[in-house]
Protein backbone atom coordinates (compact mmCIF):
# COMPACT_ATOMS: atom_id res chain seq x y z
CA UNK A 1 0.00 0.00 0.00
CA UNK A 2 2.74 2.01 0.67
CA UNK A 3 4.98 1.59 -2.58
CA UNK A 4 7.70 0.18 -0.76
CA UNK A 5 8.31 -3.79 -1.95
CA UNK A 6 10.59 -6.29 -0.20
CA UNK A 7 14.04 -5.58 -1.98
CA UNK A 8 13.55 -2.10 -1.18
CA UNK A 9 13.05 -2.69 2.96
CA UNK A 10 16.06 -5.19 2.87
CA UNK A 11 18.18 -2.99 0.54
CA UNK A 12 17.14 -0.10 3.75
CA UNK A 13 18.37 -2.65 6.98
CA UNK A 14 21.52 -3.24 4.92
CA UNK A 15 22.07 0.18 4.71
CA UNK A 16 21.23 1.30 8.03
CA UNK A 17 23.51 -1.57 9.41
CA UNK A 18 26.42 -0.53 7.60
CA UNK A 19 25.41 2.95 8.57
CA UNK A 20 27.45 4.55 12.18
CA UNK A 21 25.80 6.78 13.83
CA UNK A 22 28.94 7.59 15.41
CA UNK A 23 30.83 9.15 12.36
CA UNK A 24 27.96 11.77 11.87
CA UNK A 25 28.92 15.56 13.39
CA UNK A 26 25.76 17.04 13.19
CA UNK A 27 24.03 16.67 16.67
CA UNK A 28 20.31 17.14 15.74
CA UNK A 29 20.72 14.57 12.90
CA UNK A 30 22.00 12.46 15.56
CA UNK A 31 19.31 12.84 17.77
CA UNK A 32 16.50 12.63 14.72
CA UNK A 33 18.27 9.05 14.21
CA UNK A 34 18.03 8.26 17.83
CA UNK A 35 14.39 8.85 17.88
CA UNK A 36 13.84 7.07 14.07
CA UNK A 37 11.16 4.88 15.48
CA UNK A 38 9.08 7.69 17.02
CA UNK A 39 9.48 9.71 14.10
CA UNK A 40 8.45 6.89 11.97
CA UNK A 41 5.54 6.13 13.56
CA UNK A 42 4.63 9.55 14.08
CA UNK A 43 4.69 10.21 10.09
CA UNK A 44 2.23 6.81 9.34
CA UNK A 45 -0.03 8.25 12.46
CA UNK A 46 -0.31 11.52 10.37
CA UNK A 47 -0.86 9.68 6.96
CA UNK A 48 -3.38 7.87 8.64
CA UNK A 49 -5.09 10.48 9.87
CA UNK A 50 -4.79 12.62 6.96
CA UNK A 51 -6.04 9.86 4.60
CA UNK A 52 -8.92 9.16 7.38
CA UNK A 53 -10.53 12.90 6.20
CA UNK A 54 -11.96 14.42 3.69
CA UNK A 55 -14.29 17.65 3.09
CA UNK A 56 -17.34 17.66 0.40
CA UNK A 57 -18.09 20.45 -1.52
CA UNK A 58 -21.69 22.11 -0.37
CA UNK A 59 -22.41 21.21 -4.78
CA UNK A 60 -21.28 17.51 -4.33
CA UNK A 61 -21.94 13.93 -2.45
CA UNK A 62 -19.72 11.49 -1.34
CA UNK A 63 -19.47 8.07 -2.60
CA UNK A 64 -17.54 5.54 -0.14
CA UNK A 65 -16.33 2.12 -2.04
CA UNK A 66 -14.60 -0.68 0.22
CA UNK A 67 -12.34 -2.99 -1.95
CA UNK A 68 -14.03 -1.46 -4.66
CA UNK A 69 -17.73 -1.77 -3.58
CA UNK A 70 -20.31 0.61 -2.37
CA UNK A 71 -20.89 0.72 1.17
CA UNK A 72 -22.80 3.97 1.52
CA UNK A 73 -23.22 8.14 0.24
CA UNK A 74 -22.29 10.70 2.96
CA UNK A 75 -23.35 14.25 2.74
CA UNK A 76 -21.24 17.85 1.88
CA UNK A 77 -19.32 18.19 5.02
CA UNK A 78 -15.92 16.95 6.97
CA UNK A 79 -16.35 12.89 6.89
CA UNK A 80 -14.33 10.16 7.38
CA UNK A 81 -13.62 7.05 5.76
CA UNK A 82 -11.03 3.65 6.60
CA UNK A 83 -7.78 4.43 5.92
CA UNK A 84 -5.90 2.88 2.65
CA UNK A 85 -9.49 0.21 2.04
CA UNK A 86 -11.99 2.64 1.65
CA UNK A 87 -11.72 5.19 -1.34
CA UNK A 88 -14.24 7.80 -1.62
CA UNK A 89 -15.62 9.32 -5.41
CA UNK A 90 -16.84 12.93 -5.09
CA UNK A 91 -19.89 13.48 -7.69
CA UNK A 92 -21.13 17.23 -8.15
CA UNK A 93 -24.81 16.52 -8.04
CA UNK A 94 -26.13 20.45 -7.89
CA UNK A 95 -23.98 21.39 -10.32
CA UNK A 96 -25.12 21.76 -14.25
CA UNK A 97 -22.67 20.54 -16.73
CA UNK A 98 -23.12 21.14 -20.56
CA UNK A 99 -21.95 19.21 -23.33
CA UNK A 100 -21.49 20.78 -26.47
CA UNK A 101 -22.06 19.22 -30.03
CA UNK A 102 -20.80 20.80 -33.60
CA UNK A 103 -18.60 22.99 -31.66
CA UNK A 104 -15.54 23.37 -28.65
CA UNK A 105 -15.01 26.53 -26.09
CA UNK A 106 -11.54 27.10 -26.45
CA UNK A 107 -11.77 29.90 -24.02
CA UNK A 108 -15.00 31.12 -21.57
CA UNK A 109 -15.53 34.16 -20.49
CA UNK A 110 -16.07 38.27 -21.65
CA UNK A 111 -14.55 37.33 -25.28
CA UNK A 112 -14.97 33.79 -25.23
CA UNK A 113 -13.67 31.61 -28.43
CA UNK A 114 -15.09 28.79 -29.98
CA UNK A 115 -13.34 26.67 -32.40
CA UNK A 116 -15.70 23.63 -35.00
CA UNK A 117 -12.08 21.56 -35.04
CA UNK A 118 -12.83 17.87 -34.77
CA UNK A 119 -16.68 18.71 -34.58
CA UNK A 120 -17.97 19.13 -37.83
CA UNK A 121 -19.58 15.29 -38.72
CA UNK A 122 -21.39 15.67 -35.43
CA UNK A 123 -23.16 18.78 -36.59
CA UNK A 124 -24.28 17.74 -39.80
CA UNK A 125 -27.60 16.00 -40.29
CA UNK A 126 -29.94 14.64 -43.34
CA UNK A 127 -33.45 16.06 -42.74
CA UNK A 128 -36.91 14.37 -43.49
CA UNK A 129 -36.91 15.92 -47.42
CA UNK A 130 -33.41 14.89 -48.27
CA UNK A 131 -31.80 17.92 -47.23
CA UNK A 132 -28.93 18.32 -45.00
CA UNK A 133 -28.60 21.25 -42.03
CA UNK A 134 -25.84 22.16 -39.59
CA UNK A 135 -26.84 21.74 -36.19
CA UNK A 136 -24.81 22.96 -33.25
CA UNK A 137 -26.26 22.80 -30.18
CA UNK A 138 -25.65 22.57 -26.24
CA UNK A 139 -26.58 19.90 -23.83
CA UNK A 140 -27.46 21.12 -20.00
CA UNK A 141 -27.57 18.42 -17.57
CA UNK A 142 -27.32 16.87 -13.66
CA UNK A 143 -26.17 13.94 -12.06
CA UNK A 144 -29.23 13.34 -10.42
CA UNK A 145 -28.30 9.16 -9.18
CA UNK A 146 -24.21 9.05 -7.87
CA UNK A 147 -24.40 5.75 -7.95
CA UNK A 148 -25.84 5.03 -11.15
CA UNK A 149 -23.59 7.51 -12.18
CA UNK A 150 -20.40 5.61 -11.20
CA UNK A 151 -21.25 2.21 -11.33
CA UNK A 152 -24.01 1.12 -13.91
CA UNK A 153 -21.93 2.94 -16.97
CA UNK A 154 -18.79 2.68 -18.21
CA UNK A 155 -17.84 6.55 -18.88
CA UNK A 156 -21.36 7.47 -18.85
CA UNK A 157 -20.59 11.34 -20.60
CA UNK A 158 -19.52 9.52 -23.96
CA UNK A 159 -23.03 7.22 -23.33
CA UNK A 160 -24.77 11.12 -23.21
CA UNK A 161 -22.76 12.37 -26.19
CA UNK A 162 -23.93 9.35 -28.10
CA UNK A 163 -27.59 9.41 -26.81
CA UNK A 164 -27.73 13.03 -27.60
CA UNK A 165 -26.39 12.73 -31.05
CA UNK A 166 -28.58 9.81 -31.96
CA UNK A 167 -31.89 11.50 -30.35
CA UNK A 168 -31.48 14.63 -32.24
CA UNK A 169 -30.71 12.86 -35.84
CA UNK A 170 -33.68 11.06 -35.06
CA UNK A 171 -36.00 14.11 -34.68
CA UNK A 172 -34.70 16.10 -37.34
CA UNK A 173 -34.82 13.25 -40.13
CA UNK A 174 -38.89 13.22 -39.07
CA UNK A 175 -39.07 17.16 -40.30
CA UNK A 176 -37.95 19.10 -43.43
CA UNK A 177 -35.45 21.71 -43.28
CA UNK A 178 -37.83 24.65 -43.31
CA UNK A 179 -38.98 23.27 -39.84
CA UNK A 180 -35.67 22.18 -38.66
CA UNK A 181 -34.20 26.10 -40.18
CA UNK A 182 -37.08 28.07 -39.04
CA UNK A 183 -40.41 27.71 -36.78
CA UNK A 184 -39.55 24.03 -35.39
CA UNK A 185 -36.38 24.89 -33.11
CA UNK A 186 -38.53 25.14 -30.09
CA UNK A 187 -40.55 21.77 -30.75
CA UNK A 188 -36.96 19.74 -31.26
CA UNK A 189 -35.77 21.14 -28.27
CA UNK A 190 -38.34 20.12 -26.37
CA UNK A 191 -39.16 17.07 -28.10
CA UNK A 192 -35.37 15.95 -28.01
CA UNK A 193 -35.01 16.91 -23.99
CA UNK A 194 -37.70 13.94 -23.44
CA UNK A 195 -36.72 11.20 -25.51
CA UNK A 196 -33.06 11.80 -24.10
CA UNK A 197 -34.23 11.29 -20.83
CA UNK A 198 -36.18 8.21 -21.72
CA UNK A 199 -33.40 6.56 -22.94
CA UNK A 200 -31.00 7.78 -19.89
CA UNK A 201 -33.43 6.04 -17.73
CA UNK A 202 -33.61 3.26 -19.34
CA UNK A 203 -30.04 3.02 -19.64
CA UNK A 204 -29.34 3.58 -15.55
CA UNK A 205 -26.88 6.60 -16.82
CA UNK A 206 -27.48 8.55 -13.77
CA UNK A 207 -28.17 11.59 -15.39
CA UNK A 208 -31.12 14.23 -15.92
CA UNK A 209 -31.11 16.60 -18.96
CA UNK A 210 -32.75 19.90 -18.04
CA UNK A 211 -32.30 21.82 -21.26
CA UNK A 212 -31.50 21.51 -24.76
CA UNK A 213 -30.60 24.54 -26.68
CA UNK A 214 -29.69 25.09 -30.53
CA UNK A 215 -27.16 27.07 -30.68
CA UNK A 216 -26.91 27.83 -34.12
CA UNK A 217 -28.72 26.02 -36.92
CA UNK A 218 -27.52 26.90 -40.45
CA UNK A 219 -27.67 25.29 -44.27
CA UNK A 220 -24.25 23.73 -45.03
CA UNK A 221 -21.48 26.03 -46.05
CA UNK A 222 -21.74 25.47 -49.58
CA UNK A 223 -25.24 26.46 -49.81
CA UNK A 224 -25.39 29.00 -47.25
CA UNK A 225 -25.95 31.61 -49.56
CA UNK A 226 -28.63 30.25 -51.76
CA UNK A 227 -30.69 29.09 -48.85
CA UNK A 228 -30.13 32.95 -46.95
CA UNK A 229 -31.88 34.52 -50.10
CA UNK A 230 -34.34 31.75 -50.06
CA UNK A 231 -34.99 32.91 -46.47
CA UNK A 232 -34.93 36.87 -47.16
CA UNK A 233 -37.36 35.83 -50.32
CA UNK A 234 -39.95 34.23 -47.68
CA UNK A 235 -39.27 37.26 -44.91
CA UNK A 236 -40.12 39.57 -47.56
CA UNK A 237 -43.22 38.20 -48.55
CA UNK A 238 -44.09 37.66 -45.21
CA UNK A 239 -44.19 41.15 -44.66
CA UNK A 240 -45.50 42.06 -47.91
CA UNK A 241 -48.88 39.44 -46.21
CA UNK A 242 -48.24 41.08 -43.22
CA UNK A 243 -49.02 44.88 -45.05
CA UNK A 244 -51.92 43.46 -46.70
CA UNK A 245 -53.81 41.94 -44.04
CA UNK A 246 -53.08 45.52 -42.31
CA UNK A 247 -54.34 47.28 -45.04
CA UNK A 248 -57.34 44.74 -45.34
CA UNK A 249 -58.23 45.33 -41.78
CA UNK A 250 -58.13 48.88 -41.99
CA UNK A 251 -60.73 49.32 -45.09
CA UNK A 252 -63.02 45.92 -44.39
CA UNK A 253 -64.23 47.68 -41.08
CA UNK A 254 -64.93 50.83 -42.24
CA UNK A 255 -66.64 49.75 -45.11
CA UNK A 256 -68.51 47.32 -43.43
CA UNK A 257 -69.83 50.27 -40.51
CA UNK A 258 -70.56 52.43 -43.65
CA UNK A 259 -72.80 49.40 -45.48
CA UNK A 260 -74.47 48.82 -42.01
CA UNK A 261 -75.02 52.33 -41.89
CA UNK A 262 -76.39 52.55 -44.91
CA UNK A 263 -78.67 49.85 -44.28
CA UNK A 264 -80.09 50.70 -40.88
CA UNK A 265 -80.72 53.69 -42.74
CA UNK A 266 -82.69 52.38 -45.61
CA UNK A 267 -84.38 50.30 -42.76
CA UNK A 268 -85.61 53.05 -40.97
CA UNK A 269 -87.01 54.58 -43.63
CA UNK A 270 -88.59 51.78 -45.52
CA UNK A 271 -90.64 51.86 -41.89
CA UNK A 272 -91.23 55.18 -41.75
CA UNK A 273 -92.60 54.96 -45.66
CA UNK A 274 -94.84 51.87 -44.33
CA UNK A 275 -96.21 53.42 -41.20
CA UNK A 276 -97.24 56.73 -42.92
CA UNK A 277 -98.74 54.38 -45.29
CA UNK A 278 -100.36 52.59 -43.23
CA UNK A 279 -101.69 55.95 -41.47
CA UNK A 280 -102.88 57.41 -44.83
CA UNK A 281 -104.75 54.02 -45.60
CA UNK A 282 -106.60 54.21 -41.93
CA UNK A 283 -106.96 57.97 -42.68
CA UNK A 284 -108.84 57.22 -46.04
CA UNK A 285 -110.97 54.19 -45.12
CA UNK A 286 -112.30 56.45 -41.68
CA UNK A 287 -113.19 59.04 -44.36
CA UNK A 288 -114.16 57.19 -46.63
CA UNK A 289 -117.05 55.37 -43.92
CA UNK A 290 -118.31 58.87 -43.10
CA UNK A 291 -118.48 59.46 -47.32
CA UNK A 292 -120.78 57.07 -47.36
CA UNK A 293 -122.97 57.86 -44.57
CA UNK A 294 -123.53 61.03 -46.21
CA UNK A 295 -121.64 61.86 -49.58
CA UNK A 296 -122.39 65.29 -50.27
CA UNK A 297 -121.58 66.56 -46.26
CA UNK A 298 -118.35 65.08 -46.34
CA UNK A 299 -117.47 65.89 -49.90
CA UNK A 300 -118.09 69.82 -49.02
CA UNK A 301 -116.42 69.30 -45.53
CA UNK A 302 -113.80 67.92 -47.78
CA UNK A 303 -113.48 70.79 -50.23
CA UNK A 304 -113.45 73.50 -47.19
CA UNK A 305 -110.73 71.70 -45.43
CA UNK A 306 -109.03 71.36 -48.94
CA UNK A 307 -109.51 74.91 -49.63
CA UNK A 308 -108.38 76.35 -46.37
CA UNK A 309 -105.28 74.72 -46.34
CA UNK A 310 -104.35 75.69 -50.12
CA UNK A 311 -105.33 79.37 -50.42
CA UNK A 312 -103.33 80.92 -47.37
CA UNK A 313 -100.02 79.89 -49.56
CA UNK A 314 -101.73 81.68 -52.49
CA UNK A 315 -101.13 85.39 -50.75
CA UNK A 316 -102.78 88.62 -52.45
CA UNK A 317 -106.68 87.19 -53.47
CA UNK A 318 -109.54 88.98 -55.76
CA UNK A 319 -112.74 87.13 -55.41
CA UNK A 320 -115.46 88.07 -58.06
CA UNK A 321 -118.66 86.53 -59.00
CA UNK A 322 -118.80 84.69 -62.29
CA UNK A 323 -119.96 87.75 -64.36
CA UNK A 324 -117.77 89.86 -63.31
CA UNK A 325 -120.05 92.75 -62.68
CA UNK A 326 -120.31 94.85 -59.08
CA UNK A 327 -116.99 95.31 -58.90
CA UNK A 328 -115.98 98.53 -56.51
CA UNK A 329 -113.94 100.63 -57.72
CA UNK A 330 -112.35 100.21 -54.67
CA UNK A 331 -110.12 97.17 -55.89
CA UNK A 332 -108.35 98.89 -58.52
CA UNK A 333 -106.79 101.36 -55.38
CA UNK A 334 -106.27 98.24 -52.88
CA UNK A 335 -104.30 96.81 -56.21
CA UNK A 336 -102.82 99.90 -56.88
CA UNK A 337 -100.82 99.24 -53.10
Amino acid sequence: MLGVNLLDIKYLLQMENSFDVNNIESPVLKKMLKYKNIIIIAFISLLIVFSAFFQVEPEEVGVITRFGKYVRKVEPGLNMKMPFIERVYKVPVERQQKLEFGFRTVRAGVNTQYTRSGAEDESLMLTGDLNLADVEWVVQYRINDPYNYLFKVRNPQNTLRDVSEAVLRQIVGDRTVNEVLTVGRTEIATKMVELANQICKEYSLGIKIDQIVLQDVNPPEPVKAAFNAVNQAQQERETLINQAKSEYNKVIPKASGQAEETIQQAEGFATERVNNALGEVARFNAIYKEYVKAPEVTKRRIYLETMGSVLPKLGSKIIIDEQGNNVLPLLQMQLNK
